[in-house]
Order: C-alpha cells, then sequence, then structure tokens
C-alpha cells in the first residue's frame, strides 16, 4: 500500500467553498482504485484553502492515467441527514508520491450536485532520479509525447526493469505514476482509457448542451430559457451578475427620477436633451454632442465608429443613384469631376440596402418609419478628411427621392444625415453587432463545448475568448429581444425587422468577411487614411495569426494530422452546419485539409470573439447618449422634397423620450466593463473559461512575444472611436493610447 499527498485547492470566488464530501480514485492502465476519501479534522474546502490530505493507494494501478474526483453530498445523522448539494470551485490538484516530483492537475471547473470528474495531468513527464534533456521525451508517430514514457514512481508496485514499473529481481516493488502534458489531439491519446475519457466528456457535454431554432434564418443557438437554468461553468460570476444588476436599477432609478423614463411624448428641444445627455456622460460623449452635426464627424464614423465595416470604395456609381457633377462640385471643387474621383479612387459609398422594405414598429401605438439610404463620400487630398457628398433615402430614384447636398438648407441636410445615421443604428445593431458579435460566436462556443474535450489543445486555446458568451445571449434573449422587451418596445424595426435583416445578411454572408485581411482587400479600403479600426484590427489580427500559428505547428505537424483529427473536423462542421445551416454559398468550410487553412480559421475565431465584438460594442453609450447622433427610432417618415425641414420638424421625427431613455439604459450596461475582465494578452485569476487553458499545456512555446504584440496596441478603445476626436485622448503611431 502506497502513500500520497493530496493537495487541493478551491477557488477564491463567492461561494466557491463546499461542504460536499469530495475523494479521489487513481486510474491507471491496470486498473482504478476504489474512492480516497479527502478528510481531516474541522471544515475542508473553503474559498481560496489550499489543504493537504493523506491517502494510501490499496493497489497497483500501473502508469496514471487520470485522477478522478468524486463530490457526494454530507451524510448527517438523523433527523438532519443529507447537506444540500452545493456547488464548488475546484482550481487543481496536485498528487506527491513518497518519491519523486509532484502531478498538478488542473481543473478551474465547478462541479455541481454528485458526480464524478476526470481529470488529466498538466505537468512534464520525467521518471524519479532520471535527467532527461529539458522538452525531451519519447514521441510517437506524430511527435507527441506518449503516455507511460516518463515516470512518476512511488514504493509499492510491480513490474519489470524497463516496462511502466521498477527494478527487476531483488528490486522494491514501486507504485508507477506517468502523465503526459495536458493539451492532446486526439491520436497521442494511444491508450483506450483515455480514448473512451474523451468520448465520455463529449458525450456528456452534448448532453448538456442542446441547439435549438430561435428565429427561422438565424444561426441556431443554446437550448435553455432561462440564465437561471445554465451551469455554472458558463455563467456570470457572482461579481459580474450584481455589477450587473446593480447597474440597471440605479439606472433606471436615475432616469425615473427624472422623470424621463415613463414619459411618452416628444422631446421638446434639443436644450432638454442635454437633461438625458448627463447620465453617465463620457469624454468620447461630450466630443459627440460638441460635432455631431459637422459633416467630418458624420464621415469619420464610418471609419472608426461603432459601425466601421460597412464603407468601401466606389468604383463606379450605382445605377440607383443618380449624382451628378454639378451637384457635388461645391465640394470636389474646380478642375475635377465625378469620374476623374472615381478613377483616382477618392470615392467611398455606404449602401444601407439590406433596410430596403423591412417592417416597421410601433412605439407607445405610434407607427415608426425606416430608410435605406445610400451614402457618397470623398477621400479629400493629401489625406484630409473624409466628407459626404451626397445621401439618398431611398433605393429607387425619382421626384419623390431627392438626393441631399452639403449645400442644402442646414435642416435639410442634418435631417438627411440623422436619416443615415438611424439606418447605422439598425443594421449595427441586428447584423454587426447581435449577429456577428453575439450569435456566431455562440456557435463558436456550443460547437467548441460540444465537439472539444478539455485536453485538446484547440478548446484550450479558443475557451478563453468564449467567456460568458452563453449567459449573455440566453440573458438577451429574455431582456432585450424577446417580444415585448428592449428591441421591440423602443426601436424603429423592432424585432421583426431585427428578425428580417439577420435572414437576409445571412443569405449574403461570406466567409472572407469574419476575415478581417480579406475583408478589407474586398472593401477596397485597404489605402483609405486615417482607418484606426483597420490599422489596429490587422495589428491585433497578426498576433493573434501568429500565435495561433506557433501552437498549430506544435500539435499538426503536417497537413494529413489536419485531416485525421476527427474532433476538430467535427468541430468545423457543426459551425458550418448549424452557425450557417449548412449554406455552401458562406464560403464556410465544412472541413480543413492544411494547417494553413486551420490557423485562418481559428484566427478568425478568436477575432470575432474578442478584438471585433469590442470594437463594435465598446462604443454604443459614447455614441448613442446623444440621441440624435444615433437615433433608435424615426417618428416621421423620409423627407419627399427639400426646403420642407424646419427645427420642429427636425424634433418631431426623433424617437420619443421613454424610448430614448429605454435604448441609452440598455447600450449603457452593454458598454461597460463586466466586472471581472480580464484583457487579451493579459494574466489574471482564472474562472472556468480560463483556467481550463492553464497548466502545461503549450510546451516549448514563449507566449510572451505574443502577449506583448497584444498589450502594445492598448486598449480596444482604439477601436470604437476615433483618435485624436478629443483632448482627453491622444494615440500614438503604433496604436497605443496615452490618457
Amino acid at each position: 500500500m502506497a502513500e500520497f499527498s493530496v493537495t487541493v485547492s478551491t477557488g477564491e470566488a463567492i461561494g466557491a467553498g463546499t461542504w460536499n464530501k469530495i475523494a479521489v480514485s487513481l486510474v491507471g492502465t491496470r486498473g482504478e482504485t476504489p474512492p480516497l476519501r479527502l478528510d481531516h479534522p474541522g471544515k475542508e474546502f473553503s474559498a481560496g484553502a489550499v489543504e493537504d490530505f493523506q491517502v494510501a493507494s490499496p493497489q497497483d494501478v500501473g502508469p496514471l492515467l487520470l485522477l478522478r474526483v468524486h463530490k457526494a453530498p454530507l451524510l448527517l445523522p438523523a433527523p438532519v441527514g443529507p447537506v444540500a448539494r452545493d456547488a464548488w470551485f475546484c482550481r487543481w490538484f496536485q498528487l506527491t508520491p513518497p518519491q519523486g516530483a509532484p502531478l498538478r492537475f488542473p481543473c478551474y471547473q465547478w462541479l455541481e450536485g454528485a458526480g464524478s470528474l476526470a481529470l488529466r495531468a498538466g505537468a512534464g513527464e520525467r521518471v524519479a532520479g532520471e535527467e532527461r534533456p529539458a522538452g525531451v521525451a519519447p514521441r510517437d508517430r506524430w511527435g507527441q509525447p506518449r503516455v507511460g514514457a516518463g515516470m512518476l514512481v512511488g514504493p509499492g508496485a510491480r513490474g519489470g526493469a524497463s516496462g511502466a514499473g521498477g527494478g527487476g529481481a531483488g528490486v522494491p516493488a514501486r507504485l508507477t505514476l506517468s502523465c503526459a502534458l495536458t493539451a492532446k489531439v486526439p491520436w497521442a491519446d494511444d491508450h483506450p482509457i483515455l480514448q473512451q475519457q474523451r468520448q465520455d466528456e463529449l458525450k456528456a457535454r452534448q448532453d448538456s448542451y442542446h441547439w435549438k431554432t430561435y428565429s427561422p434564418g438565424w444561426p441556431h443557438c443554446l437550448d435553455e430559457k432561462s440564465v437561471k437554468d445554465l451551469d455554472l461553468n458558463i455563467k456570470y460570476s457572482v461579481m459580474k451578475n450584481s455589477c450587473f444588476y446593480l447597474k440597471v436599477s440605479s439606472a433606471i432609478t436615475e432616469l425615473k427620477l427624472k422623470g424621463l423614463l415613463d414619459r411618452k411624448g416628444p422631446w421638446k428641444s434639443l436644450n432638454e436633451m442635454k437633461r438625458m445627455f448627463n447620465f453617465r456622460k463620457t469624454p468620447a460623449a461630450e466630443y459627440t454632442l460638441e460635432h455631431w452635426q459637422e459633416d467630418t464627424f458624420f464621415a469619420s464614423q464610418f471609419l472608426n465608429g461603432l459601425n466601421p465595416v460597412l464603407i468601401r470604395r466606389c468604383g463606379h456609381l450605382p445605377e440607383n443613384f443618380p449624382v451628378t457633377d454639378d451637384m457635388v462640385a461645391p465640394v470636389l471643387g474646380p478642375g475635377t469631376s465625378l469620374q476623374a474621383e472615381l478613377e483616382r479612387g477618392s470615392l467611398f459609398l455606404v449602401d444601407h440596402g439590406i433596410l430596403c422594405g423591412v417592417r416597421t414598429n410601433l412605439i407607445n401605438g405610434k407607427p415608426q418609419f425606416s430608410a435605406a439610404p445610400m451614402t457618397l463620400l470623398y477621400q479629400s487630398p493629401g489625406g484630409g478628411p473624409l466628407l459626404p457628398l451626397a445621401i439618398q433615402l431611398s433605393q429607387t430614384p425619382g421626384p419623390a427621392s431627392p438626393i441631399f447636398l452639403p449645400s442644402d438648407n442646414k435642416w435639410d441636410w442634418l435631417l438627411a444625415k440623422t436619416w443615415v445615421r438611424n439606418a447605422e443604428f439598425s443594421v449595427h445593431e441586428a447584423v454587426t453587432h447581435l449577429l456577428h458579435a453575439h450569435l456566431l460566436p455562440e456557435v463558436f462556443t456550443m460547437a467548441t463545448l460540444r465537439q472539444l474535450p478539455h485536453c485538446h489543445p484547440l478548446f484550450k486555446l479558443l475557451i478563453p475568448h468564449t467567456r460568458y458568451t452563453l449567459h449573455i445571449n440566453t440573458l438577451a434573449r429574455e431582456l432585450l429581444i424577446a417580444p415585448g422587451q428592449v428591441v421591440d418596445r423602443s426601436t424603429g424595426i423592432g424585432i421583426g425587422g431585427f428578425s428580417e435583416l439577420i435572414q437576409r445578411n445571412m443569405e449574403q454572408l461570406n466567409y472572407s468577411v469574419l476575415c478581417l485581411p480579406e475583408d478589407i482587400q474586398a472593401r477596397g479600403v485597404k489605402d483609405i487614411p486615417n482607418y484606426y479600426y483597420r490599422d489596429d484590427g490587422l495589428k491585433i489580427w497578426g498576433a493573434v495569426e501568429s500565435f495561433v500559428s506557433e501552437i498549430i505547428n506544435i500539435y499538426y505537424p503536417s497537413d494529413a494530422s489536419v485531416c485525421e483529427d476527427g474532433e476538430l473536423q467535427a468541430w468545423v462542421w457543426e459551425i458550418f452546419s448549424e452557425g450557417f445551416l449548412g449554406r455552401e454559398s458562406s464560403g464556410m468550410p465544412f472541413s480543413l485539409e492544411t494547417r494553413e487553412a486551420l490557423v485562418q480559421y481559428v484566427t478568425m475565431v478568436i477575432f470575432n470573439c474578442s478584438a471585433k465584438h469590442y470594437a463594435v460594442s465598446a462604443g454604443q453609450f459614447d455614441s448613442c447618449v446623444w440621441m440624435p447622433n444615433l437615433p433608435a427610432s424615426m417618428q416621421l417618415p423620409p423627407p419627399t422634397s427639400k426646403g420642407q425641414t424646419r427645427p420642429e420638424g427636425f424634433l418631431a421625427t426623433l424617437p420619443p423620450v421613454n424610448a430614448t431613455c429605454d435604448i441609452i439604459v440598455a447600450l449603457w450596461l452593454l458598454s461597460k466593463e463586466p466586472g471581472d475582465q480580464v484583457s487579451m494578452g493579459a494574466g489574471g485569476r482564472a474562472g472556468p473559461a480560463l483556467g481550463c487553458a492553464r497548466g502545461c499545456c503549450f510546451p516549448s512555446l514563449d507566449q510572451t512575444q505574443h502577449c506583448h504584440q497584444l498589450m502594445d496596441l492598448g486598449p480596444f478603445t482604439s477601436l470604437s472611436f476615433p483618435r485624436g476626436t478629443h483632448e482627453h485622448w491622444a494615440y500614438c503611431k503604433e496604436g497605443q493610447i496615452i490618457k
């Protein structure tokens, strides 16, 4: 019988400790021990505790493959009975034999109810007393460490001199313990027990996380109705949950005290709106208030504002946008023409045609209106500002659809720009934000949980970037996009219009749109000046791609190894079938055949879940708190002639007071730091999503350079608001932010 020291680390989060009974079993090539209770006098497994226990193994299990953790309710004498099955957050176990180095078993998960969990060791391989060059271990045909290749030994086992056990005749029997690195591709697990563990884990996850169709034509999503039903490992932390509901309560209370949230009438004046503007204002929001009417600021938001993904170079004017030289001569100046500027590549187009004919909503019982505008922009020479040239508020030219120009009456031109900004709100919130930054990352998250076991290197690589995705999306389906909730009661197109936009975009969505370098190339904006979303985004893409490439090259030595990874291929197929609904015209891969394709695909997933998500999300409040800059609805139809707009008509077109406040509260919450944020490239205390990627996951890789590449870019706010837009912030050429 061999005695071992078992060290257990419990997480520090509120509620991380448990009163339940914890036991462990050693699983080896020769068998499995019965559960060995971890017990000592006093309370065990308190939050933040690191505790040592002594256990005795009654048998030789051979080279150690797994540590199985058992959790069961504590039984107290009658009439008390069993203690409730409370959850426990375990960070790690460490198993130390009488001789040899300890083995660390990373966990970093919540264990709920009664049951068991199999853990793999997260340390490298070695034999007690044996010297081996650092990083060198016997490898299989794919270059992966072999199970049993190195051993940690303790007294009590039997075996031959060169096998999985100890010495020859006359040498005391020894219990042998061995482990490989935690991260393993499927073919590296050449023992049936490890192969079965992968299959069992995936089956359990697939039984826990089911797909459902939320709305026809949308990507499929998690089949849960409420965040109350979610697994603790995908739920908000207690800190984040508390911060969220405190923010909701304080925001609603403040606006109710001001008498704004329940007022259904129109705004009386722009000055009255400033009462609302004082709600949680920021330096960026103050800049918006000061400059929202300026043409240069209007145009700059297509490059570095909330929705910097629509602008594209205009090689020829659309037939349904009949702009003439005379219309734009005041902006272009003498000595040039539309055709000359088209050939020079200095004209750009933002087309909101996806809004054409979209259904509209009722707010306070009053019908709302929508437009599908086209906006022509001019890049002034010498790196000057981008300027608007012309706006048409429909896709059908004619007498009832005039082309508005900067030379028009001030209020005509301002109203036309405001209609464009309303279209920006609708397309951004439904497509860029909800679909691309939430629904597609949910697909990536679900497929990762259902098709990649914890030990898969891609699981460890991807899971930190999916943190809270399933919780926030489930919450959104409860509180934001459900019938009668915020989108339905306070936006101009309502959830019906949102659904139409998502369906339309899904029908035309292409893989290249999700890959930033290809998207920049396709839109022809690789050299337009002052496009910081492009500049900073490409740096982040490059840093992520470099890191991903090194990881992939460690675990996939050839293109053939990519093809032979069944778990990887199932992951890609599930994203294609459940997320992109099996539509081959999307260009989304349904299998991957090369390392290069795998690197691009994984980079795409990480970038869209992290950097792009933040770029199109964090600036929502800054852009919208001064409502005329980004109105969520319009109460009067688009103008059909010029010279009719007056200040009172402009105000009457804007959203009513209560709808304005409703939207601003929602966007303020969506824009705020979560309360327990961990930045890309930065360290921090690990939770369920982050911790499961820790341990010795990625050998022989210096991650420092990649972390520096990410941190050198500064916070991602540089992606969500233009540089140099106000005196509080200055941006250096490398993309760093200096406050």
